[in-house]
């Protein structure tokens, strides 16, 4: 018995996948709507954290083991054509023999589940950058990734359907469609959160009221410098020194140019000062105040000697 005797069809290589895959993304893109295909470079369907957690969930079940390997097969093909993730839904188009529909539907996590998260992982992340980029201590991973009551769905909390005519739940377009949402996470880690039907932010919540109790400062490795907020921000953080200086700086390096007098000095000309005799201290006069006093002294002695005279010539005539 042959192997087309069973109506399977006949094989496609690889790139003919690829082609195939390409053309119907070219159709779908024609008639307009958003279309998202999974696109992975290399071998790693899934290389950051959440991407990682997703896939491991799927191949630690028994119920899903026997499929997954060509779903792996199909998604680096690039057969998952579109890709959307909604809350507690997840639509694909997969390229096969045809384009195929697959719908997931995914159950929330119940009220009383996340709550027990939150409270377990209460402060223990220090921000949602570092939740989302999966730079989480290992008891929150580990937390987070626990069978039956982590943040990951477990089989029956999963609805599988596809239109192709294979009898299993589980086909290869369904595994395709379940391994491209941990290529996507990859890309968006913030959809697990939406495809649950959980607040992401509601982790941080207890973080923050421990750090609010305890009033410690902030660890410098927690800090964001200007080239974190950079990259983060997809922004060019621009340095705005200039060569200008202010006013009082200015005035300020003027006043420590100017040489300051010490207590010694000040000290040892006041007993330079006090030492002056009466002769010197008339030096230290200005000049116009020597020249008058010069001159009264000449007036004196002339004043004196006429007198001398008048009284010689008194004595003379008296004789």
């Amino acid at each position: 018995m042959s192997y087309f005797e069973y109506g399977w069809g006949h094989y496609v290589s690889v790139a003919e996948k690829r082609r195939q895959a390409q053309r119907k993304i070219s159709q779908l893109k024609k008639k307009g709507g958003p279309i998202a295909p999974v696109t992975i470079e290399g071998r790693a369907i899934a290389k950051n954290f959440w991407g990682k957690a997703w896939c491991s969930n799927l191949e630690r079940y028994s119920d899903f083991a026997s499929r997954l390997p060509r779903g792996r097969s199909y998604v680096r093909n690039g057969c998952v054509v579109d890709l959307q993730i909604a809350a507690g839904k997840i639509a694909a188009k997969v390229s096969g023999q045809e384009l195929y529909d697959v719908t997931i539907s995914i159950a929330p996590v119940v009220a009383r589940r996340w709550q027990a998260i939150c409270r377990d992982c209460s402060g223990t992340i220090d921000s949602l950058v570092e939740l989302l980029q999966g730079r989480l201590a290992k008891s929150v991973m580990d937390r987070v990734c626990r069978e039956g009551d982590g943040l990951f769905p477990a089989p029956d909390e999963i609805k599988l359907s596809c239109n192709c005519p294979d009898w299993a739940d589980m086909c290869k377009h369904v595994a395709a469609t379940l391994y491209g949402v941990g290529a996507r996470l990859d890309e968006a880690p913030r959809l697990l959160f939406v495809l649950r039907g959980v607040d992401e932010g509601e982790l941080l919540a207890g973080s923050g009221q421990e750090m609010t109790r305890s009033k410690s400062a902030p660890d410098a490795s927690a800090v964001l410098n200007d080239e974190d907020v950079a990259a983060l921000f997809g922004i060019e953080m621009v340095d705005i020194t200039g060569p200008e200086v202010s006013v009082s700086a200015a005035s300020k390096q003027k006043r420590a140019l100017k040489p300051k007098r010490s207590a010694k000095d000040a000290k040892r000309d006041k007993a330079a000062a006090a030492k002056k005799t009466p002769a010197s201290r008339n030096d230290d006069r200005p000049a116009h105040t020597k020249v008058v006093s010069a001159r009264s002294g000449d007036a004196r002695k002339g004043k004196k000697r006429l007198t001398s005279q008048r009284m010689h010539s008194s004595r003379r005539s008296s004789i």
